[in-house]
């Protein structure tokens, strides 16, 4: 008995100072955490919710832009979008009057964030990296040559082509360190921010560059995450989770102006919504189909049920506002004029079904949920198709631009598309259009818009630049070479009790800069 009450009592002591070693280590957390509480209250930091995610870093390939958009790489020029011209940036000054020989003099005193000075030999590297890595960036340049000397490159193209300083402003060409191991998770540039990590598909997290060339950044960090539901990121924002958020929910726009601190902005864009047509399809290469498709388009009605009116009914590619957009004559729309079109190329209604010699017309229509207002458009389309007999299958996929270079078993796609990123025509007639294009899904092969796209590359005076692009717009139109649903503003909701210096860009590239900050 005398042996087991002694063990109890070792039993109760070691207990008792177990006890109070938690306690102990509780009070030391809770020290240790507030700590960190007070060092995270005291940094200055943003998070910002994005509607893309991406699995890879890699400049020279992402199409969703996020080392540029986060603050992380830069390109040699930028659009100046108050003046849609082309400004300075890494470069400080450029010439090349005959359009083919360039002369690009670079900024100095440029380090990348791994400390490794930026000289025109590092320039050279990352651009040959670029054309490596991309046939549409090869296509995009048209680059024949480079050589470095010092801060200065001379780079030669394969043909005239006086808009190649714009062609600078594409993402797909920010510079980079290309010596460092890890491009694809880990780019090494020369922006306000430096990576710290990345969770692919799921978030950044960045650190101010100190040795930033245009100043450093007030902000000591940065998380930039995704989340491709709307209605998640906008619950986040009012929630304080995050702090921006890169287009909220429409139908939350009016619960958050209405919340405290709370604001919201929309801003034109260079941007289009637009139903892409698949011309390699049987039925879609007749142009009465196309023509078809295009009238069954309800642009008013998508504009204010989905978009809430945060948008403009588009007509063509590009928003009136910019200099080369044409003035259309006004299209037949709505389901008499599908009908009288579908007439013309050979089709009748029989037992409720479009149909032509027995064979029923039906699309395979693609959308993606990254932009909300997309699936929308399709289903609104896929309603008023069966009104006509016309039988519509809606196929969700993941990342468009992939799916649609790899796959031609579809017909429509409702895609969105950035029009006039550089401030000009030149770029998505090229990319959307051109044989060549990195954007050609349709698989557009009209020798005529070829031939009106080559002069423009090769064509130096605005105005005659302007002509050229209405010309290439008006075939479109004619031809009915995709259709154009609407002009969506881009939509940013921020707490602005606490963030100050956000901007809201048309051309959608400029995100995290060095001019943001906490109030």
């Amino acid at each position: 008995m005398k042996l087991i009450r002694s063990n109890k009592q070792y039993n109760s002591g070691l207990m008792m100072k177990l006890i109070i070693l938690l306690i102990i280590a509780s009070m030391l957390a809770a020290c240790t955490n507030a700590s960190y509480s007070n060092q995270k209250e005291n940094s200055k930091h943003i998070s910002f919710l994005y509607n893309f995610s991406t699995n890879s870093l890699d400049p020279h390939v992402d199409t969703s832009y996020v080392p540029l958009r986060a603050g992380i790489t830069e390109t040699l020029v930028k659009l100046d979008e108050e003046n849609l011209t082309i400004a300075p940036w890494l470069a400080k000054e450029w010439s090349g009057e005959d359009g083919v020989h360039w002369t690009i003099n670079l900024r100095e005193g440029i380090t990348f964030h791994n400390g490794k000075e930026m000289d025109a030999n590092a320039v050279k590297e990352s651009l040959e990296r670029a054309l490596e890595e991309s046939i549409a960036i090869q296509n995009a340049l048209k680059i024949d040559t480079i050589k470095a000397d010092g801060y200065t490159l001379h780079i030669t193209t394969k043909q005239p082509f006086p808009e190649f300083i714009s062609e600078l402003v594409n993402p797909n060409v920010s510079i980079i360190d290309v010596t460092e191991e890890d491009i694809i998770n880990n780019p090494v540039g020369t922006g306000p921010f430096a990576l710290t990590s990345f969770a692919p598909g799921s978030k950044l997290e960045l650190e101010r560059y100190n040795e930033y060339w245009d100043g450093p950044s007030n902000l000591d960090s940065v998380t930039f995450a995704f989340n491709e539901d709307a209605n998640a990121r906008s619950l986040a924002l009012k929630s304080g989770e995050v702090d921006i958020v890169y287009r909220p929910e429409v139908e939350s726009l009016d619960s958050l102006s209405k919340q405290e601190g709370m604001k919201v902005e929309a801003t034109e864009t260079f941007r289009v919504h637009q139903m892409t047509m698949n011309m390699e399809r049987k039925s879609l290469q007749d142009v009465n189909v196309r023509r078809a498709v295009d009238a069954l388009i309800d642009r008013q009605k998508i504009v204010d049920t989905i978009l809430l009116g945060y948008a403009e009914p588009a007509v063509g590619p590009f928003a009136p506002s910019l200099p080369f957009a044409p003035s259309y004559k006004q299209s037949e729309t709505g389901k008499e004029a599908a009908i009288k079109y579908l007439k013309e190329a050979g089709y009748t209604l029989e037992d409720g079904k479009m149909q032509k010699d027995g064979e029923k017309l039906s699309f395979t229509l693609l959308t993606y949920s990254a932009r909300a207002d997309l699936p929308l458009i399709a289903q609104v389309f896929q309603s008023d198709a069966k009104q006509i007999g016309i039988d519509v299958e809606i196929r969700q996929i993941d990342i468009p631009e992939e799916y649609m270079a790899s796959n031609r078993d579809w017909d429509l796609a409702t895609y969105s598309n950035l029009t006039a990123p550089r401030g000009d025509a030149g770029y998505y007639l090229n990319a959307t259009y051109h044989p060549t294009g990195a954007l050609n899904f349709s698989g557009a092969h009209e020798p005529e818009l070829t031939e009106i796209i080559d002069k423009l590359n090769q064509t130096v005076n605005q105005e005659d630049r302007a002509v050229l692009a209405e010309q290439a717009a008006d075939y479109v139109h004619e031809n009915v070479i995709n259709s154009f649903v609407l002009h969506p503003s881009t939509i940013v909701a921020y707490n602005e009790n606490k963030v100050k210096n956000w901007l809201t860009t048309r051309s959608e590239y400029y995100m995290i800069t060095n001019k943001l900050d906490v109030k």
